[in-house]
């Protein structure tokens, strides 16, 4: 059997002795050297991606049908089969990685426990994360998520949440994340977050998007500057919303000066809509915090604490207009 090699690791293990038993942490990153001919099949492939790499193990003795597991002699012998020992009839071995860097056709991966030199046979999206685990879906970066689920909790925390209503996200190179349809932003969890392509808007998980999902595009598409976004219903601001149809933020304070010129105010569509997600898409261009009329607040910023940030600080100043 010689199957077709799509990529050879670089790596920094040079023998079999010096590898690991199982992918481990504290190794350094390695790099996966796609071939020129397999170009097409790895343009998908994203910082951040979880993945399966089989490798060919092609120092491993194929003869071997029963073994020492992890080479220990003090552990009796088992089948092949029930191990993962690089020596067996086909020599395959499966690594659960993440691409933590790319340039071009080199995927630099983490852990990858292989020689420098071992051929790749294929690569896989690693759909192993399910609702019973708190592993990431295989397309969100572990850092993209706990972002997004820890705003939701800050902002439940400080009310600008209630129930299920609001939507976070963040971009993700071409893609975007963002909080799943019917999730409770103070509770969310990594099944709550689903993920679309930037451009198209097509899904590319299985958890469904925020109905709201037009807004977040359409500022992303018209706002390069914009890598989080954070839509509230912030009672306060809201309440004086309702007063009127002027400037929202009318303070004869320095911090209401400041802020205030970060916000536009848009007249009301109906939520979901491609309509309102347009409106604050250009809003956004000029605007870094956007008051939909009969709907709610959504600011954008550079990371997700900038977002959120501006989001509380725009309330806080509300809470106090109320009170004059």
């Amino acid at each position: 059997m010689n199957p077709s090699i799509v990529g050879i690791v670089r790596s920094h293990l040079r023998t079999r002795e010096e590898c690991p038993k199982y992918g481990d942490t504290d190794l350094p990153p390695v790099w996966i050297e796609i071939m020129p001919e397999f170009e097409p099949a790895a343009t998908d492939l994203q910082i951040g991606d979880a993945v399966v790499v089989l490798t060919w193990m092609h120092q491993g003795d194929r003869s071997v049908l029963r073994c020492h597991p992890r080479g220990n002699r003090d552990l009796p012998m088992r089948g092949i089969f029930s191990t993962r020992s690089p020596d067996r009839p086909t020599p395959i071995g499966m690594h659960n990685v993440r691409i933590t860097g790319r340039e071009g056709l080199r995927l630099q991966v983490h852990p990858l426990e292989v020689i420098d030199g071992t051929p790749v046979i294929d690569i896989k999206p690693d759909n192993s994360a399910d609702p019973g685990r708190e592993e990431f879906p295989s397309l969100v970066n572990p850092d993209t998520g706990r972002a997004i689920i820890e705003a939701g909790r800050d902002g439940w925390l400080r009310g600008l949440f209630a129930g299920f209503n609001g939507n976070i996200s963040m971009r993700q190179g071409s893609r975007v994340v963002i909080t799943a349809t019917g999730s409770a932003k103070g509770h969310l969890s990594p099944r709550d977050l689903a993920v679309v392509d930037l451009e198209s808007g097509n899904a590319l998980s299985s958890a469904q998007a925020s109905s709201e999902l037009s807004v977040h595009l359409e500022i992303y598409r018209n706002q390069p500057a914009a890598q989080a976004i954070v839509h509230t219903h912030p009672p306060k601001l809201i309440a004086l919303s309702l007063r009127g149809k002027g400037s929202l933020l009318q303070l004869p304070l320095y911090e209401g000066q400041v802020f205030a010129a970060k916000l536009t105010r848009i007249p009301s569509e109906i939520p979901g809509t491609p309509e309102l997600g347009e409106s604050a898409g250009q809003a956004a261009r000029y605007f870094q915090a956007v008051f939909m009329d009969d709907h709610g607040l959504v600011c954008w910023g550079g990371s997700m604490t900038q977002a959120l940030g501006l989001s509380e600080e725009l309330e806080s100043l509300a809470a106090i207009a109320l009170a004059r």
